[in-house]
C-alpha cells in the first residue's frame, strides 16, 4: 500500500500547482488510510511533502507573474510563528481528535469559498492590502498558522480564501502567493512536530518526488482556468473531502 500512496501523490502536487492548496487535504488521509501511517506521522509527513512541493511551485507561478511577494511574506512569516507553536501542541494531542478537527476546518473553509464575501480593497501589483486589511492579514497568518500547524495542513484551503477576501487578490494571484505562504508554514510546523515524531524519510522523499511532478503539471494549467471556476471548484472539493473524513473518523470513534 505504501507504493500506491506514492503513485497517488501526483494528485497532491496537481492540486497544489493548480489551486494553491488542497494537497494536504489529500496527503493526510493518503498517508493515514493508504500508507497506514500513524496520524501524527501522517500529519508531520504531509507538512514535509506539501512544503517541498509548494516551494517548487512558487518558482513556476512567479514566472507567470502570479506571486505577490510582500503579501505572501507578511502572511507567511506571521504564519510560521503560529505553525511552529501548533506543531508542538499537535504532537501531544490524540490522532483522532486531530483528524476530526482537520475535517471540521475543511467544512468551514469550503463554505467561505463557495459563498465568498466581496473583497473591499485590492492591493497594488506586487504589494499588499493597506490599512486594516494588512493588520487582518498578519492576525490571520498567526491564527491560520497555529491551526494548520496542529492538524498538519499546508493551509492552502485557508490561505487562498484569506488572500482573496482580505487582500483582494484575484484567484490566480492568490493561488501563486499562497504557495509561498504554505511552504513557510509547512516547514515551521514540521519543525514543531519533529520534537515528538520520527519520520520514514526514504518513503517521504519518494512521495515528494511524485508530488512535485504533479505540481509542474498543475502550475502550467492555472492560467487556463477561469478564476470563478477555480474558486468554486476548490470550495466544492474541500467540502466533499471534509464530509468523507468527518464521517470516517466519527464512525471509527463510535464503533
Amino acid at each position: 500500500m505504501a507504493w500506491l500512496a506514492v503513485g497517488l501523490a501526483v494528485a497532491v502536487g496537481l492540486l497544489l500547482g493548480l489551486m494553491g492548496g488542497g494537497g494536504s487535504i489529500l496527503m493526510v488521509p493518503l498517508l493515514t488510510y493508504v500508507a497506514g501511517l500513524d496520524p501524527k506521522e501522517a500529519i508531520a509527513g504531509s507538512l514535509f511533502v506539501v512544503g517541498v512541493t509548494s516551494l517548487v511551485s512558487v518558482g513556476l507561478h512567479a514566472r507567470a507573474g502570479n506571486v505577490r511577494w510582500r503579501t505572501g511574506l507578511v502572511f507567511g512569516l506571521a504564519g510560521m510563528v503560529g505553525a511552529a507553536l501548533g506543531g508542538v501542541v499537535g504532537g501531544f494531542l490524540p490522532g483522532t481528535v486531530l483528524l476530526i478537527a482537520f475535517a471540521v476546518m475543511m467544512l468551514v473553509t469550503a463554505w467561505a469559498m463557495i459563498r465568498p464575501k466581496r473583497p473591499t480593497a485590492a492591493p497594488a501589483e506586487g504589494g499588499h492590502a493597506p490599512g486594516r486589511a494588512l493588520g487582518r492579514i498578519v492576525l490571520d497568518g498567526v491564527v491560520v498558522g497555529f491551526v494548520t500547524g496542529i492538524v498538519g495542513a499546508g493551509g492552502g484551503f485557508l490561505v487562498v480564501p484569506a488572500l482573496v477576501l482580505l487582500a483582494g487578490l484575484p484567484m490566480s494571484a492568490a493561488v501563486g502567493t499562497s504557495l509561498l505562504v504554505i511552504a513557510l508554514k509547512s516547514f515551521a510546523g514540521l519543525g514543531g512536530y519533529l520534537t515528538s515524531v520520527t519520520l520514514d524519510w526514504p518513503f517521504l522523499l519518494a512521495v515528494t518526488g511524485v508530488a512535485v511532478l504533479g505540481a509542474l503539471i498543475g502550475a502550467a494549467l492555472v492560467n487556463r482556468v477561469p478564476d470563478k471556476a477555480l474558486k468554486r471548484g476548490f470550495g466544492w472539493f474541500v467540502l466533499a473531502m471534509g464530509v468523507v473524513m468527518l464521517v470516517t473518523e466519527l464512525v471509527g470513534l463510535l464503533a
